[in-house]
């Protein structure tokens, strides 16, 4: 393991959880909405008024995103670098009890919530994620990227397409998941942003192959398309075209396709995440995703000093240890 690596893995971990944190008080709104109680974002903010899912939740505080892949993060160490289903569904079925406890409304995406029921109901776990399109897998892979290297892409896909099966069995699931676990796997072992997403196609094409087939745009051509095509854009028409054309919303095929082409285009991570914020639609998610991405292929002191602290005091996080855990299953 050099410093390096370590440095990227950590870089992307926390990646997530930042860009998460500066979601929270955005998630599910327009962004008309956004601009009226925010303004510009340049970092965290208290939940505002119109905050629903994360009402009264202070600056800095994580979301679903964060917890549920700290919560996979625990399995695949627990486990070797495996997970057991069953174990998971339960753990997940255990997290949204405690949050439902608390009064929280950031409970499980639409996809996890029906996979989960169906896993109660006796449905076998190859069969329980057979609708599950949405983002939720790919959200919380990040530490299948820091445990995983993606130099046998077959092999890589399969840990993800395992810990995808349970909620998100479907060939947009898992593509979307293989595209952004891929991505940050590939920058651990050094790769830039551009090289990252080339890796990241590849590995959507693979996860296509796999689970149940689900209609809808895939992620290797539509990541083809939107690269390429929001890059080239002039930088203050960007944000319209991701927000308007990409689309932002809980479906893999708009919200993790939006958050590799602000990766291939970004020229300060910060100011991608804080961008990725105002979108409108699942921008927790999407900036999660992009600052996982951001930080492995960046590394070192990408995040700003402050921020991380901030992150570390507000949810009492300290991502290092279960970082060097997972690096350890890499090796």
């Amino acid at each position: 393991m050099t410093a390096d690596r370590a440095a990227r893995a950590l870089a992307a971990f926390e990646g997530l959880a930042l860009g998460d944190a500066l979601g929270m008080p955005t998630q599910s709104m327009s962004r008309a909405e956004i601009r009226e109680d925010y303004g510009v974002i340049t970092g965290f903010r208290d939940a505002g008024p119109r905050q629903r899912i994360a009402a009264g939740m202070p600056a800095g505080s994580i979301t679903d995103d964060t917890e549920q892949a700290v919560l996979l993060a625990r399995l695949l160490v627990a486990g070797g670098g495996a997970v057991d289903v069953d174990d998971f569904a339960r753990q997940l079925l255990a997290w949204e009890a405690d949050m439902a406890a608390r009064g929280s409304l950031d409970l499980l995406g639409p996809s996890t919530k029906a996979a989960l029921q169906r896993l109660s109901d006796g449905v076998p776990a190859s069969e329980a994620g057979r609708f599950g399109t949405t983002n939720g897998a790919a959200m919380r892979i990040t530490p299948v990227g820091i445990a995983h290297p993606v130099d046998d892409l077959t092999a890589f896909v399969d840990a993800v397409a395992a810990t995808s099966e349970p909620t998100h069995n479907t060939s947009l699931g898992i593509a979307s998941a293989a595209a952004i676990g891929a991505a940050v796997s590939a920058g651990i072992d050094g790769a830039a942003p551009a090289e990252a997403i080339e890796v990241a196609i590849a590995a959507a094409e693979e996860g296509a192959r796999r689970g149940h087939w689900a209609a809808g745009g895939e992620i290797a051509p539509r990541l083809r398309w939107a690269v390429p095509y929001v890059a080239e854009l002039p930088a203050a028409k960007r944000a319209d075209a991701v927000a308007e054309v990409v689309g932002t919303s809980v479906a893999s095929q708009e919200s993790v396709v939006a958050a590799l082409a602000l990766v291939a285009c970004s020229d300060d991570p910060w100011s991608t995440l804080c961008l990725a914020v105002g979108l409108g639609g699942d921008t927790d998610t999407v900036a999660a995703m992009a600052g996982a991405v951001l930080g492995a292929t960046h590394g070192g002191a990408v995040w700003p000093e402050a921020e991380r602290a901030q992150l570390r005091r507000v949810n009492d996080l300290d991502l290092a240890p279960l970082v060097r855990e997972l690096l350890a299953l890499r090796g």
